[in-house]
């Protein structure tokens, strides 16, 4: 379809290379030298993409950037930067740019990217690696459920998210609806056609993750009987959501970065890259800049995956919110179990959830629902069916607990017997702590590991340390 496109370059012979590309693509363009004449024309006429060097005679393209974003101006941007100008790349993406090419401009990369901004994305390829399961159907930003002031703010950034390419980082504890956010934005962007790939980064071995991610070919190693893409050619057109990048490791870092700087991918065995297109959103219930300062994730990943961040609330900090996720859990629990009407939550039984801790966030929630729903006698939930502990301090009395801790503290006074090794006391703790995770999910590593916020490594680590075996069962 013909389409408005605006070029922006103080080059001439680039300036003419962008147009005579765009013309062939059969749109409709118009081209400027400076910051000012770009200003003119779109004064004089709207157009469906703006395509902007950075570096200009009279200013900078971000100045151009600024201008139509306060004149809440409808263009997409695209900003071009110098080659290895990784800061500037990351600043007009935060500063609203839906993408970036870098010189030399890539004419493939080009108009692939012209195409994504005009939301023409080619058809993404059919096949996928055999670790990427089908996936339900992105879901609507309004689908994230909740009044609260801060659900409130997520849907807010993740309908202004939508609109760029800029990678996404969403942080948040486990169990919160991290994946929902991802789902949420490449729902609302153009890329809600193209797939939708998530990937655990924790759950990959390492000796197979830069085959996972970026494919192999044939012969490339024992067991390479066929060519194969990976995650990145599985998303082509369309979104890859790295979950738990946090647990990405070291060894992977730099080569994701590479990828994501270079947008082309080498499978394992080849000897070309192959271009991508892709928008990254990632995860993670880490605190990444404290991973950074102590050395166990790159400050450079860190920054280009950071470029907007969105911070998933845990239930405890919206209870408001309760009733209406218990009340969409029940409905789709009740819609995969065939049930024409979904079980209601008695008073009682919604006046005990209010006062349970949730550690594990909505994830927990679900899980309870799903047990109570199959306790449940008849069309209504009570506070017996829930399976909770008949008393069980809440948020708030652990807060005072805590309080009046820090007041003793303060004050000179011993709130209780300290230990003599306090390293010992606290391996004595942990060890019964996971000991009793553990026998609450009948020795499965991996559930008792996500109810305390775990992966399975951290849980493996962790029994060796201090000698828990599967002995322990009994």
């Amino acid at each position: 379809m013909n389409q408005a496109v605006l070029v922006v370059d103080d080059e001439p012979d680039l300036l003419t290379l962008y147009e005579l590309t765009l013309l062939r693509e059969g749109h409709d363009v118009d081209t400027a030298a400076s910051v000012e004449e770009a200003w003119a024309r779109l004064t004089e006429r709207v157009y469906a993409l703006v395509i902007c060097d950075l570096r200009l005679p009279d200013g900078n393209g971000l100045d151009l950037l600024r201008r139509l974003e306060a004149g809440k101006r409808r263009e997409r941007v695209v900003v071009v930067t110098a080659y290895g100008s990784t800061e500037n790349a990351v600043e007009a993406l935060k500063a609203g740019a839906f993408d970036y090419l870098s010189k030399p401009v890539d004419l493939r990369q080009f108009r692939q990217l012209v195409n994504t901004a005009l939301g023409q994305t080619p058809t993404a390829p059919q096949s996928a690696p055999q670790a990427t399961s089908r996936l339900p159907p992105p879901v609507s930003p309004r689908a994230l459920v909740g009044d609260a002031p801060a659900m409130a703010q997520v849907r807010e950034r993740v309908d202004k998210v939508a609109r760029s390419m800029a990678p996404v980082l969403v942080q948040g504890e486990s169990g919160t609806g991290k994946e929902l956010v991802a789902r949420a934005i490449h729902a609302a962007s153009p890329r809600a056609g193209q797939p939708f790939v998530a990937v655990n980064c924790g759950a990959i071995p390492e000796n197979l993750i830069e085959a996972e991610f970026f494919g192999y070919r044939k012969g490339a190693f024992t067991g390479a009987n066929e060519d194969r893409m990976g995650f990145f050619q599985a998303a082509q057109g369309g979104t890859l959501f790295l979950d738990e990048i946090g647990d990405l490791p070291l060894s992977m870092q730099p080569k994701l970065l590479r990828v994501i700087q270079e947008r082309a991918v080498r499978p394992v065995g080849a000897t070309a890259e192959v271009p991508t297109n892709v928008r990254i959103v990632s995860a993670t219930h880490r605190d990444l800049a404290t991973e950074v300062a102590e050395g166990r994730f790159r400050q450079d990943l860190y920054y280009r995956l950071n470029v907007i961040a969105i911070t998933v609330p845990p239930l405890r900090e919206r209870l408001t919110d309760l009733l209406a996720l218990a009340q969409a859990l029940l409905e789709r629990i009740a819609h995969d179990a065939g049930v024409a009407d979904a079980p209601m939550l008695t008073g009682d039984a919604l006046a005990r959830l209010t006062r349970h801790p949730f550690p594990g966030n909505v994830r927990e929630l679900e899980n309870l629902l799903h047990r109570a729903v199959a306790m449940a006698a008849g069309a209504e939930i009570d506070e017996a069916d829930l399976g909770l502990p008949a008393h069980e301090p809440d948020a708030l009395d652990e807060a005072a607990a805590a309080a009046d801790a820090e007041r003793a503290s303060a004050s000179g006074e011993p709130s209780a017997d300290l230990p003599t090794d306090l390293a010992r006391h606290l391996d004595e703790v942990e060890r019964a702590l996971l000991l009793q995770a553990l026998h609450a999910h009948g020795f499965n590593r991996t559930a008792a590991g996500a109810r305390m916020g775990l992966t399975l490594r951290q849980m493996r680590y962790r029994m060796a340390r201090l000698g828990i075996s599967d002995g322990d069962a009994g």
